[in-house]
Parts: structure tokens; C-alpha cells; sequence
């Protein structure tokens, strides 16, 4: 097993140069970090809110961040109805305890049984499985934008889930541990065999996300929790989806290879060093932004907006839902503010 697991990484002068980029941004962030507690406070209140929008959608939750905002503040006085408002609260809850704990915290069993029972504590339907591993089949499906779904991978059986989890665990911290392999690698490589596993009957997705911060944290890479990596996984979901496809495609073969997985990754999170530079630059919240953000942004000169009209402008080249994400990012950001509520709310730049 152990074997497989290492055979399985072949490294490319691509793939070299890449995590060298990662690592050369968290020499600098620990090196030349000047923003004050408050900054990072708000920050990581924001990346909790943008995460747990993106990581819930992108396993088929309908709700927008300002949703989820508003979701998270009056929980104190309603408890969360329905499959999407229980699953968002859900992830936050954990997100919220990795940013917080994060150094305590350790890769066991018994430690992503206990993750596992947080992300679904609020889910009536999970009710009977939540904290345990599967016990029936389940398929990994990517599901369209009209709601139908492909499948994509044929996960291992609920009789060998606890023996792969306990072999891609012992792997996992002997090898931080010796620390010959790049953590990058470790990270990459467990998170994949997470997900070909799919040791949960739901939830797996999510917990996967959870786990990568969890670990990178551990890493070193102490800045992810104030850029969004599941918001840049959601904005590159089909490459997501197609990169896990080609991995499991050769899983458990001969001729197995992480390598588009581990591209992905590296992708994403180069994508997120950058956002996080932008941060250290200058106090310029619209440098956050990304590209079809900004393009929203763009549209406020002095007139103000509604969604239709900004669908209207841009010519139908941003889908409608991906327009409302982008003004709640704006408002987050205090770059436009909201006036009225329902189907009358208009934005201005600020």
C-alpha cells in the first residue's frame, strides 16, 4: 500500500516549479507580514462566510454568501431549516473550529469521525450516519447546472473503507513526519485517496475541503484562512471535477498518476497566494476581486444597479447566479452598497 501510495508521484519540472512559487509566497507572508489583528480578524469572519457559500454550492446548495451571512447571524435565534441552510451551518461550524484550533488538531480516525458528526450535527437527514463510515455503496457524481448528474467514480466498498482509511492515515503522518516528501505532495496525494475512498455516505466533498485547509495550516502555509480556497476551487469546479476524473480514472491500476490532481491543487493555490499578495500590496479590496467580479465592479460608475440590468449589460456573458455572488462579494468588500431589500434592491459604488 505504502508503496502505491509513493509510486503513484511523478514529479515534472512543472510540477517542481510550482510548489517552488508556493513555498518562495510563504517565505514572504511569514516574513513581511504588516497587516494588523483587525485586518486578518475580518478577514477570516469574511473567508468563513465566502467558504462555506462555495464549498456547499459546489456540491449542489443553491444559496448565495449573503444568504449564508445572514444565515450565521441570526442562528443564535433560528435554527437552521432545510437541507441547504443545515449543511451550510454545518461546514461553517467546522471551518470556523479548524481556523481556531487548527495547531491542536490531529489527523486520526477518531479525529475526521468527530469532523465528520460537526459538518452533518445540523442535518436531519444524516441523523442515522453522521460520524460513522458508509455502510451501502456510493457513487461520486458531478451534478449539471440543470440538475442532472454524471457519474464519475465507483468509490471502494463499505467492507474495505475502514482498512484503505486506516492505511492512507498511517501513510499520512509517517510521512510528515520524516518529512521526505514534499508537504504539498503528502497533501495532495492523501486528499486524493480521501475522495477515491469516499469513506462517508455523504458529506465527503465538504470534508475534503475542510481537511486540505486543516492540513496546509499544519504545513506552515498560515495564510489560507483569509483568502477562500474553496471559492477558487468553486469558480474552476468543471476543472476540479475533470482533474479528479482523469486520477481515478487510473486508480489502482499499473499505470496510476496524481499528477492532474496534483496540478489542480497547486493551480488553485498558486491562484490563492496571489490574492493573498494582493492583500500584503496595498489596501486595494478590489485586487480580490476575481475576474468576472471585477468585471461586475466595473459596470458602477455612477448610476445605480439592479441584477437584471447588469445581466443586461453584459449581454447575458455572466450566468444570473454567478452576478448575484459577485455583488455579495462586492458588499462584503464595501466596494458597493446595498439600498432596499427584495426584488427592489439596487447597488452603488461606494
Amino acid at each position: 500500500m505504502k508503496d502505491r501510495f509513493e509510486k503513484r508521484i511523478n514529479l515534472t519540472q512543472q510540477i517542481l516549479q510550482k510548489i517552488a512559487q508556493i513555498d518562495e509566497f510563504r517565505g514572504l507572508w511569514k516574513g513581511s507580514l504588516r497587516l494588523s489583528p483587525q485586518t486578518l480578524g475580518r478577514l477570516k469572519r469574511s473567508v468563513l462566510i465566502t467558504s462555506t457559500g462555495a464549498s456547499t454550492r459546489i456540491e449542489g446548495s443553491k444559496m448565495s454568501d449573503e444568504e449564508v451571512a445572514r444565515l450565521i447571524r441570526g442562528l443564535k435565534s433560528t435554527p437552521p431549516k432545510g437541507r441547504d441552510a443545515q449543511e451550510v451551518v454545518g461546514y461553517a461550524d467546522l471551518l470556523g473550529r479548524i481556523f481556531d484550533n487548527w495547531k491542536t488538531l490531529k489527523m486520526t480516525e477518531g479525529q475526521i469521525l468527530h469532523f465528520h458528526k460537526i459538518l452533518l450535527n445540523f442535518s436531519e437527514k444524516d441523523k442515522g450516519h453522521k460520524g460513522n463510515y458508509k455502510t451501502s455503496n456510493n457513487k461520486v457524481v458531478m451534478r449539471k447546472v440543470d440538475g442532472t448528474e454524471i457519474i464519475i467514480f465507483e468509490p471502494t466498498p463499505p467492507y474495505l473503507t475502514k482498512k484503505e482509511m486506516d492505511d492512507v492515515l498511517f501513510w499520512l503522518n509517517e510521512e510528515i513526519e520524516k518529512r521526505e516528501i514534499h508537504p504539498l505532495i503528502i497533501i495532495a496525494n492523501f486528499i486524493f485517496e480521501f475522495l477515491a475512498i469516499h469513506p462517508f455516505r455523504d458529506g465527503n466533498g465538504r470534508l475534503s475541503r475542510a481537511l486540505t485547509i486543516l492540513l496546509l495550516l499544519k504545513a506552515g502555509y498560515t495564510y489560507v484562512p483569509y483568502v477562500s480556497l474553496d471559492e477558487i476551487i468553486e469558480e474552476r469546479k468543471i476543472d476540479y471535477y475533470l482533474a479528479l476524473r482523469k486520477t481515478q480514472s487510473k486508480h489502482k491500476t499499473e499505470k496510476e498518476d496524481i499528477a492532474p490532481w496534483l496540478n489542480f491543487l497547486l493551480d488553485a493555490l498558486i491562484e490563492q497566494t496571489k490574492r493573498v499578495k494582493a492583500i500584503m500590496d496595498a489596501d486595494q479590496p478590489e485586487k480580490l476581486l476575481s475576474e468576472k467580479q471585477l468585471e461586475v465592479y466595473q459596470l458602477f460608475q455612477t448610476d445605480t444597479l439592479n441584477a437584471s440590468e447588469i445581466n443586461g449589460k453584459l449581454k447575458g456573458s455572466i450566468p444570473m447566479p454567478t452576478i448575484k455572488q459577485a455583488l455579495s462579494r462586492l458588499v462584503n468588500l464595501k466596494l458597493v452598497e446595498r439600498i432596499g431589500m427584495g426584488r427592489g434592491t439596487r447597488y452603488r459604488k461606494l
